[in-house]
């Protein structure tokens, strides 16, 4: 398994909070877009998917999902009501390159924190996982997505 591991600074981002089945999330996105294109946002800016509840333990109705988008520093935070703002914290992150399709993306999660994470001198940090989505699977050749994984966290050096 090809993991690196980086540090990653503290993001400002807006994001669309979207509940129910993680396959419906373009809905999310479809929401962001339009007001990323209303507010003309540099190209230069990450779309981060945060995947906030496992499927596997949460009703799939129930599961939590939200729709980033860094936003430069100088950025005026007010307006619109379907956007909200937070700050994602920095520190240090596993990171896993997937290109697939996406009903196999869970298989990454599995991969990073049921055999390579066991077998590193890391263990999980209580921050969210961050999917920097890296491509449109829409206009993917062959329909599929391309995300940096990056999974929070801590060094087990010294416990």
């Amino acid at each position: 398994m090809n993991i690196e591991v980086k540090e990653l600074p503290s993001y400002q981002v807006a994001f669309v909070r979207h509940v129910g089945s993680y396959l419906e999330t373009y809905k999310a996105w479809g929401t962001l877009s339009k007001w990323v294109e209303k507010n003309s946002l540099p190209p230069t800016e990450y779309f981060i998917g945060i995947s906030l509840d496992d499927p596997s333990v949460t009703d799939e109705y129930s599961c939590r999902y939200d729709a980033c988008i860094t936003i430069p520093k100088e950025f005026s935070i007010e307006g619109d009501s379907s956007i909200k703002f937070k700050t994602l914290p920095g520190g240090l992150y596993a990171l896993y390159k997937f290109y697939d399709t996406i009903d196999k993306f869970a298989i990454a999660y599995q991969s990073v924190y049921g055999q390579w994470l066991p077998n590193s001198d890391y263990e999980p940090d209580d921050r969210h996982a961050l999917e920097f989505c890296m491509n449109d699977p829409y206009t993917d050749p062959e329909g599929k997505v391309k995300v940096d994984l990056y999974i929070p966290i801590k060094s087990m050096v010294g416990h």
